[in-house]
């Protein structure tokens, strides 16, 4: 019998990550490495494993050209593409440093990492993102090229003389490739060499360049194959950006590693016509993409007749005691029985909407509570957590298919050493950990001790079998005035199963009591201000005590099983959604509590009035 791995690049076939594709390219040059649509002929394309390697060639000579040596850095401001994969391997063959930037991040965030990281280069999807880069301009003087992938406006006759190129560093990759590239170079190096600079999301302040080697992130895929079993005729659909050191390991390097197909998304509005279209294996995401789609099923559950919610439930139930029983830790029960039923009623029209075929669902990037896995997890999709950080390359801990505990974090993956430290720190060791960040060694001291221990932020416990549980973050657990201490992240998720509140902040740092800024989904809100017969679009009434009652109530409801020192007292309501463009939640959708402060401060002080 094969073995499970025996389509898998080793770490030491590859050697460095663009060895990873060279070697890809030798063994199956002709198998579908990567699926794109293409809007203009409204059409999938196919990119083979050769094609890809042809392309990298062309850019490599055009890299060259521009003088660019290795050791420089680049960087990439693209949506998920074949573009980004072969403009990061032409630029890894030459021993450049690669840089990814967020497209959705701030142009004034932009032109810090790119200063800070010094690149040469930048590349963009569109002429228009360059446009919004007009009030930063002068910031950028020390890049030499500037790429569009999209055709620019001819200068010599634009359409358009407004949006006509105004830089002469400025040109679309039409005009900068040559027709030919020759064969792909691989400039012998080593894997402990540096490969790319990932800069943080930067919640509390200015993002730190996190400097990974070519081994770091091959090791590091490398254990993840070793978790979840990915074969070559494995279908992946990336939607999360390649920027995100989640998808880039998980999603691009490991699935070049074992040979699987990549389907770029067109974007998460389109995601449900995606899925439906590609009917993918794999999903990899962050638990904001999973809270959303459970968020549109239980609105149509809402919707429809009290039977079939009760069914819809049913099934969840039976097929989470079935998953328990199979995982050792159930009993055989009588309404197994039931399963085929519920299954051909409920579960498979759910996941015919994930598009039917899917093996498994990784979730990492912050906590996925407990109760969204289960819905999941009971309609038949396992959904598998993982923990990391973008300094350990990123997967730290992931639970896998035969021991898959869903309020844990898993287990290590190979190579790796968890341990817990001092104030209940998880500390973690291991081939993945970061050389450290870029020009910033007291930050780097700062994380990683002498003995070669990272020290997460996170607080943490490990269970008898090896499981780890992320308890919260050290820096932000919250103590009340009374020294009471609570972490936020749990009763913040505890109050978002009720699907009224969409984002939510805990408050209550020296203060005598907890208190809240959140916002209402939209949907919810309206119906209940209809049920009480409130203007739902005035705002007065959001920020009137008649809503703030109802809303401190409700959460009082999802707070039970908390101490009498965790119930919320005071709300501050708003209804204009957190988002990256209004500077509230980072490019990986994590909040910047620190802007939500400094945006609600007045209604933080009238919360805490008199106390």
């Amino acid at each position: 019998m094969p073995d499970a791995m025996d389509h898998v690049i080793s770490v030491a076939a590859a050697g460095t990550l663009d060895g990873l594709l060279r070697e890809r390219v030798k063994r199956t040059p002709d198998a579908v490495a990567y699926r794109d649509y293409n809007a203009q002929h409204a059409n999938w394309r196919d990119y083979t494993w050769a094609q890809i390697d042809h392309q990298v060639a062309r850019w490599q000579a055009a890299l060259e050209k521009d003088g660019l040596k290795a050791g420089d850095r680049v960087a990439v401001m693209l949506r998920n593409s074949p573009e980004w994969v072969i403009f990061d391997q032409a630029a890894l063959g030459l021993g450049l440093v690669v840089v990814p930037l967020y497209t959705q991040d701030r142009p004034d965030n932009v032109a810090y990492i790119v200063n800070d990281s010094g690149s040469k280069t930048l590349l963009f999807g569109t002429h228009t993102q360059w446009k919004t880069f007009d009030e930063v301009r002068g910031q950028l003087s020390g890049l030499v090229r500037i790429l569009t992938v999209e055709p620019l406006p001819n200068p010599a006759n634009p359409a358009n003389p407004a949006e006509a190129p105004d830089d002469p560093r400025l040109l679309d990759i039409d005009h900068w490739l040559p027709a030919h590239g020759g064969e792909t170079q691989h400039v012998s190096r080593s894997g402990d060499d540096l490969a790319t600079i990932v800069y943080t999301s930067g919640t509390t302040g200015r993002p730190k360049g996190v400097m990974l080697s070519h081994n770091n992130i091959l090791s590091n895929a490398h254990a993840g194959l070793q978790r979840l079993t990915v074969r070559s005729d494995d279908s992946f659909l990336s939607f999360l950006p390649l920027s995100h050191t989640f998808e880039r390991t998980c999603g691009y390097y490991l699935t070049i590693m074992c040979g699987a197909t990549v389907s770029y998304s067109r974007g998460i509005p389109q995601l449900a016509e995606d899925l439906q279209t590609i009917h993918p294996t794999m999903l990899i995401s962050v638990p904001r993409i999973y809270e959303r789609i459970w968020g549109a099923i239980r609105a149509k559950l809402d919707e429809g007749s009290p039977l079939k919610k009760k069914l819809f439930m049913m099934a969840v139930d039976v097929g989470y005691a079935r998953f328990e029983h199979a995982q050792g830790r159930g009993p055989w029960k009588l309404s197994f029985l039931l399963w085929p039923v519920l299954n051909a009623l409920v579960a498979s029209k759910v996941l015919a909407r994930l598009g039917g075929r899917m093996r498994a669902a990784m979730s990492g990037g912050a906590a996925l509570p407990p109760e969204i896995s289960r819905v999941f997890i009971g309609l038949g999709l396992p959904v598998l957590q993982g923990y990391g950080l973008t300094e350990t390359s990123p997967i730290a801990c992931a639970n896998g298919p035969a021991d898959n505990l869903p309020a844990s974090v898993g287990t290590p993956v190979a190579g790796v050493q968890v341990k817990i430290g001092e104030n209940n720190a998880l500390l973690i060791k291991g081939p993945n950990i970061m050389m450290g960040y870029w020009n910033n060694e007291a930050a780097t001291q700062a994380m990683i001790q002498a003995d070669g221990w990272l020290n997460s932020g996170d607080t943490g416990r490990i269970d008898e079998k090896g499981h780890v549980f992320i308890t919260g973050r050290i820096k932000e657990i919250i103590v009340l005035s009374n020294g009471e201490k609570l972490p936020p992240v749990d009763i913040e998720n505890a109050i978002l199963r009720d699907p009224l509140f969409e984002q939510i902040m805990l408050l209550g740092e020296a203060k005598p009591y907890l208190s809240v800024i959140t916002v209402l989904a939209a949907g919810h809100w309206k119906k209940l201000a209809a049920e009480k017969g409130w203007n739902a679009d005035d705002p007065a009434t959001v920020r009137g005590k008649d809503v703030e009652k109802e809303i401190t109530q409700r959460m009082g409801v999802q707070l039970k099983a908390f101490p009498g020192y965790a119930q919320v007292r005071r709300a501050t309501v708003s209804l204009e959604p957190w988002s990256v463009e209004n500077g509230l939640l980072t490019p990986t959708l994590k909040l910047k509590r620190p802007k939500v402060l400094e945006k609600f401060n007045a209604e933080i002080d009238q919360m805490y009035a008199g106390h």
